[in-house]
């Protein structure tokens, strides 16, 4: 039987960080070895950071983008351990320095790490690249907690970054964040991106196709972060031993080619 994957929990006393732990904690093919926070804590069984990328194979990462940034940086440094990030919200100089790092190690990064979500995903590309930008609206709907801090969501950008390869365009180019006073008619070709914030909503995720007289909608709705932690070890799991480069879920799951 092989040995069992040696994994560290960064941002262990977050929401995911402890649904990361009950999670790994209970899948025979994984060791829980450390968990750490901020620079620091302490308590609750928590290292340091530098102690735990010493033991362990992979790292799984949901923070926020500028210690998704360090600990890459730190994990690339070494040598290793592999990386798993599922913070968002990143910079464009934030994605580089991530980059940079995967130059080094492997590294698995995506706006979420559900099943549904990635198969949403590819659905969405399918339809974007049969019923175009030009001949309906496309709008991206996203609903999340009232604690979560970045908006649109990285999921609900994953989405929009799928929108726009199935047109063949630059989300840059055509995404519409917001919308607010006199802004006149609708362009052609826009993806729009609207955002609810509230309650205890875990995520939910809807692409609207509007066309004239007709509306095709694709959704997923989150019903607990367990979802996304199982995604979280799968990805783990087939990035320990990777040689260095940014993979996706697309690739975890054998969409693209590895």
């Amino acid at each position: 039987m092989p040995q069992p994957l040696k994994i560290a929990i960064a941002g262990a006393l977050g929401r995911m960080g402890r649904q990361m732990a009950q999670t790994v904690a209970a899948d025979p093919r994984l060791e829980p070895v450390a968990r750490f926070h901020r620079p620091g804590s302490m308590g609750e069984g928590l290292v340091e950071r530098d102690e735990a990328l010493a033991l362990v194979d992979v790292v799984i990462d949901f923070t926020t983008p500028a210690a998704s940034v360090e600990l890459a940086k730190a994990c690339a440094a070494r040598g290793g351990p592999a990386l798993v990030i599922g913070s968002t919200g990143f910079s464009a100089s934030e994605l580089a320095a991530i980059a940079e790092a995967a130059k080094t190690i492997a590294i698995v990064r995506s706006g979420s790490y559900s099943l549904g979500l990635n198969m949403l995903t590819g659905l969405v590309e399918q339809a974007a690249r049969a019923l175009g930008s030009e001949d309906c609206d496309i709008e991206i709907l996203e609903a999340h907690h009232r604690f979560k801090v970045d908006a649109p969501s990285g999921t609900a950008l994953m989405l929009g970054e799928a929108v726009a390869r199935g047109c063949g365009v630059d989300l840059g180019d055509v995404a519409r964040r917001a919308r607010d006073g006199l802004i006149g008619p609708r362009p052609a070709g826009e993806i729009g991106f609207a955002v609810l914030r509230g309650g205890s909503i875990v995520g939910e995720h809807s692409v609207g196709f509007l066309a004239e007289g007709e509306t095709l909608t694709l959704s997923h709705a989150a019903g607990d972060r367990s979802m996304f932690a199982r995604g979280a070890i799968a990805a783990a799991l087939w990035v320990a031993g990777r040689p260095p480069g940014e993979y996706d879920m697309r690739d975890v799951l054998g969409f693209t080619a590895s």
